[in-house]
């Protein structure tokens, strides 16, 4: 086999995993399961900008560029997603207090 085919095998069968393990994970997890995935992405991110600061070609830097671009999306994105699944599960915020000077009637 030639070596773009390992890589071939090795992604398609790293997505029928990916998805196994995703679709087990009960609804109660998924929370605590975003804030460790946006860690990693945090991670993930660093990583693009060190690599895209050392590119040699013009290619390289555009993969680069849009790895970093993309990685910061999905980043935001999950602190989004994370943000609203606890807006869920907060309690209701009280009324505001009346502002001072004010008389309860």
């Amino acid at each position: 086999m030639t070596e773009s085919v390992v890589w071939l095998t090795i992604f398609i069968l790293s997505v029928f995993v990916g998805v196994e393990v995703i679709s087990k994970v009960s609804p109660t997890l998924h929370t605590p399961l975003m804030s460790g995935a946006n860690a990693i992405h945090g991670v993930i991110l660093i990583g693009a900008i060190l690599v895209t600061g050392t590119a040699d070609s013009t290619g390289a830097l555009i993969v680069g560029l849009a790895a970093v671009v993309l990685a910061t999306l999905n980043m935001v994105g999950g602190f989004v997603v994370t943000d609203r699944m606890l807006e869920m599960f907060s309690s209701r915020k009280r009324p505001a207090a009346r502002a001072e000077g004010e008389e309860s009637a």
